[in-house]
């Protein structure tokens, strides 16, 4: 719940915990509520009252497909069966060269209009992630510092979040590093 409030008053942020915790789960849950603009009455971080442009990124396509994309849509044979209902999502194209892998959906918000996703990954490398505003980007693992330098240039026009969800598997990296108080573990 921490994570979410803290969403409030902060454009970044990073859940990081131990692997098979839900780390995957919040983070799309939360990205739903932005696309959907359909939030619980407790919910107690930033709110979008329009429709969004958004990114869910990974590691490489297939992971992304394995997991964010199933998070979030369900099985491609049972589109609709993820967090976001079949009756909210309004079409989406098959990303070239991944059998069964999503590369944009449209998600209807609750003032008519329609959000926008898409799905990437780091294996895409920096340039991939170049030249547009988004409301929110979901990154699920760590990327590389470029990457997220990137992906916070897209934000800063719109005044948007980044939501980070991983395991430290790189231990104290330049991106965990930039969460951590002067930069270093206390203690």
């Amino acid at each position: 719940m921490e994570h979410f409030k803290a969403g409030a008053d902060y454009r970044e942020r990073l859940f990081i915990a131990a692997n098979r915790v839900g780390k995957t789960v919040a983070g799309g849950y939360e990205t739903v509520l932005h696309l959907t603009g359909d939030y619980p009455e407790w919910w107690p971080g930033r709110t979008f009252n329009h429709s969004i442009s958004a990114w869910a990124a990974g590691d490489t396509n297939e992971t992304v497909r394995d997991i964010i994309q199933l998070e979030l849509f369900g099985p491609i044979t049972d589109i609709g069966t993820g967090l976001i209902p079949a009756k909210l999502i309004e079409g989406y194209t098959k990303r070239t060269g991944v059998p069964d892998a999503i590369q944009t959906a449209g998600v209807k918000h609750v003032d008519g209009t329609i959000s926008k996703i898409g799905l990437k990954s780091y294996d895409q490398k920096r340039k991939s992630f170049q030249g547009t505003a988004k409301e929110v980007i979901w990154l699920d693992e760590e990327s590389s510092m470029e990457i997220y330098t990137e992906c916070l240039l897209r934000t800063m026009t719109t005044e948007g979040l980044i939501i980070l969800t991983f395991t430290p598997l790189l231990g104290i990296s330049d991106v965990v590093k930039a969460f951590l108080p002067g930069g270093k573990l206390n203690g």
